[in-house]
């Protein structure tokens, strides 16, 4: 009985008596590619695909379509890389710095754009000529909306309102003035007793204190001036 392979990393699995004495070479290189399937960073050269590519997985040896990162590179114009076979279930972190937008299809199933300049998570279902590829960062994308989340990335006024944190009704705005003041000032931290008012040591310090007879009468002349335009 042949070998057979794994359906999405095309391991070869030995069948039970074969490979006699050649079986540890099938399984080291078994070991490269799982090492590549797990944590292999490649780069994709599109020098020469022109509009096409096909990433292919090759069952018992290594190829680019094990990598787990994806670096694009190179290409001449958009391309449309083709994940094969189409059976294969994969995973996919890509990075476009090909200098062009890249579409990845495995059937007629939903396709996954990258722009270039820009990166994506991938994954591929594996459904045959149906075989659909979908970007989870999308999916993830939803996670800071403002229907479910505390934030909006989108707008601020609504990030604030969805804080509890809204401008104007739930905190001031900022001003400039009020600034100085607090800036100027050190403030009591607790309230005095009745009939007392705020008065300045001249360096700044605020405190509540009694009113005196002179303040009374002060308060009672400026007033008056107010009131008759003195």
């Amino acid at each position: 009985m042949p070998s057979t392979y794994t359906a999405n990393g095309g391991i070869e699995k030995i069948a039970t008596g074969e490979q006699s004495g050649t079986w540890g070479d099938t399984t080291n290189a078994n070991f490269d590619i799982l090492d590549r399937i797990t944590n292999g960073v490649g780069t994709i050269d599109l020098s020469s695909s022109g509009a096409t590519h096909t990433l292919t997985t090759t069952n018992g040896s290594l190829s680019d379509g094990m990598f787990k990162v994806l670096i694009l590179s190179g290409a001449t114009q958009a391309c449309t890389i083709t994940v094969s076979p189409n059976t294969a279930q994969k995973l996919y972190f890509v990075n476009n710095t090909s200098g062009y937008d890249c579409t990845f299809t495995q059937g007629s199933g939903s396709n996954v754009t990258i722009s270039n300049g820009s990166t994506a998570i991938i994954y591929c279902n594996g459904g045959g000529t149906e075989g659909a590829v979908s970007a989870i960062s999308e999916d993830l994308s939803n996670l800071l909306t403002a229907a479910n989340n505390l934030s909006d990335v989108a707008n601020a006024t609504t990030a604030r309102t969805n804080l509890g944190v809204a401008v104007g009704s739930d905190v001031l705005a900022y001003d400039a003035n009020l600034q100085a003041f607090v800036n100027a000032f050190t403030l009591p931290t607790s309230d005095g007793t009745s009939n007392q008012v705020l008065a300045t040591n001249g360096s700044g310090t605020l405190s509540f204190t009694d009113q005196t007879a002179s303040d009374v009468d002060k308060g009672f002349v400026i007033g008056m001036s107010i009131v008759f335009g003195a």
